[in-house]
């Protein structure tokens, strides 16, 4: 049983302790605790489970308000400890929604939001591109105005839900400035989009590349205003990038509860694993991190929520120190296990083959140094 003392801490609500409370009970009737045969159809029924059950509403708020980010992280640490998949079915909603949630207008909301919530429609989002991954602002994708449409030609890759989408909340080059200042972000149908690969990732997740060929849209398909694209695409990765964190420390706490119930019964010599001062000592440390990650990512989380300052720099800093120390932690694990943690069917083996995408996207941890060390300086400068 993993440790749920964090809720008790002032960052949470009353309605925060309810929720962990559903969502451990839904987890435990309805989650398998194995990997799918068929990661797309699992995925789908992962989609539609969690919109039956109500908690996809919390990746679009009430329509009128932005998603409350302690809810997001909440759901993501326990859906996380419990499966990778069910984690990943439940943020690519959020992330592929939070555009329209945040900069949508009312109509593009009362079209897509319920649907998203529901689970009857699959979102994703698009920006990573073949030859840009971290350096959005030089993207190649382009839309071009032509009367009542947009005309779209590209390319997008590791696009998470490609494949399985109903739509694609998509970047692309308008040009009404250099760099950043010239994108714009749009809802593309998935029939208009051409899949073109699917890509196999050593955490089997569904994701693709796909191609733009003169795609038309209509003029109002457009998310905010033309040229506004950068700043839609890095507010609604900076409301998501704390609920990464929870994630991998929902990753993380898996993995310690497996070190604990291993070296228990591992005997070693007359005792136990768990006797040795080696053991201990690592349990001890993946425990501190542990807390210091949870820390981290529900103080973010309230900063968010309630207002205040710093909220790039303290989501950074929870994304980053999260997904480092996850990668940490469940190596431990799997140095603990011995043989058994890298044989195919181990838990540890899965969790070793989940968290290390965690620290690549969404922000890779060198771009986040890097908006920790800016924001330092800037308020150094200051």
């Amino acid at each position: 049983m993993a440790d749920r003392s964090f809720l008790a801490w002032p960052f949470f609500e009353e309605r925060h302790r309810a929720l962990a409370v559903e969502l451990e009970a839904w987890c435990e009737a309805t989650i398998h605790d194995a990997e799918a045969a068929d990661t797309d159809e699992a995925c789908r029924s992962l989609v539609q489970e969690l919109g039956s059950a109500g908690f996809l509403k919390l990746c679009v708020g009430d329509g009128d308000s932005r998603p409350d980010v302690r809810s997001l992280a909440i759901c993501r640490e326990i859906l996380a400890r419990h499966h990778g998949l069910a984690d990943f079915a439940f943020a690519m909603q959020g992330l592929g929604s939070g555009a329209i949630s945040l900069f949508g207008t009312i109509e593009q909301k009362r079209e897509w939001l319920p649907r998203v919530a529901s689970g009857k429609a699959i979102a994703a989002f698009a920006m990573t591109e073949p030859e840009c991954g971290s350096d959005a602002a030089n993207m190649a994708t382009s839309a071009m105005r032509e009367g009542n449409e947009w005309v779209l030609v590209g390319e997008k890759t590791y696009i998470s839900n490609g494949g399985i989408a109903d739509y694609y909340l998509t970047f692309a080059r308008t040009g009404e400035g250099e760099g950043s200042r010239g994108l714009s972000a749009f809802i593309v149908p998935a029939e208009s989009v051409a899949v073109v690969q699917r890509i196999d990732a050593i955490a089997a997740h569904p994701l693709a590349r796909l191609k733009y060929d003169n795609v038309r849209i209509p003029a109002d398909a457009i998310v905010g205003e033309p040229g506004e694209g950068f700043r839609v695409g890095m507010e609604t990765l900076n409301l998501f990038r704390v609920t990464v964190g929870a994630a991998a420390l929902g990753f993380a706490r898996r993995a310690l509860d497996e070190a604990l119930a291993f070296s228990s019964n591992r005997r070693l010599g007359t005792g136990k694993l768990s006797d040795n001062a080696v053991t201990q000592a690592k349990l001890a440390d993946m425990a501190t991190a542990i807390d210091a990650s949870s820390l981290l990512i529900y103080r973010a989380a309230w900063q968010q929520d309630v207002g205040g300052t710093d909220h790039r720099r303290a989501a950074a800093m929870a994304k980053l120190n999260a997904t480092e120390s996850a990668q940490q932690i469940i190596d431990a694990a799997v140095q603990m296990h011995g043989g058994m943690g890298v044989t195919k069917g181990a838990k540890v083996e899965e969790l070793y083959r989940e968290i290390r995408a965690l620290r690549i996207y969404e922000g890779a941890s060198e771009v986040q140094r890097q908006i920790i060390a800016r924001d330092l300086l800037k308020e150094h400068r200051a």
